[in-house]
């Protein structure tokens, strides 16, 4: 014979107030895990297209215009005309045409954005945390940001980047 138990499938799980706190804790770091992993993939898998685009291009010499937008000393020098060979720096001026050297006080500024590898090693940085929010557009034909808009602590004021190449030429 067999006997049939009833169970109360419907009978509410007795939790304390501060175990349910935890609970909605958890649930609602999960779900911004997965908002943020939703958000992040796409953008990544975007970057790493239009990086591998870039490569196979094989530009080797190039110039092109580098407008930074930021609450900075420098503003009125925008934008910076720089010429790369081989992934180095050729040539950078400013916008009266003055040449950019080691001995500038924003050398050092400019030169970690005035290759196009550069910009794609900033923006990966981003990518991977050291900013709270990035928006890029890239160039159709060969793939490197034509827009980079950085944003390091969302909450902080006048932190923002902005980064606008313009003028591409590739070079014999």
């Amino acid at each position: 014979m067999i006997k049939i138990f009833p169970m109360k499938l419907m009978e509410p799980i007795r939790q304390t107030k501060r175990e349910k706190l935890l609970a909605m804790k958890n649930l609602c770091g999960l779900a911004l895990a997965v908002l943020l992993l939703a958000c992040v993939a796409p953008m990544r898998s975007d970057f790493e297209q239009h990086q591998k685009q870039w490569r196979e291009a094989n530009v080797a010499h190039y110039r092109f215009e580098l407008n930074m937008v930021c609450f900075c000393t420098f503003r009125n020098r925008m934008p910076l005309q720089i010429e790369v060979l081989n992934g180095q720096v050729a040539a950078m001026t400013d916008n009266t045409g003055k040449t950019i050297t080691a001995a500038d006080v924003h050398y050092d500024f400019f030169a970690r954005y005035a290759t196009i590898d550069r910009l794609f090693s900033e923006l990966q940085a981003g990518l991977n945390g050291t900013a709270d929010q990035i928006a890029v557009a890239y160039h159709p034909s060969y793939g490197f940001p034509t827009r980079i808009n950085i944003d390091p602590i969302k909450r902080a004021a006048d932190d923002e980047l902005g980064l606008a190449v313009s003028a591409f030429e590739r070079l014999p």
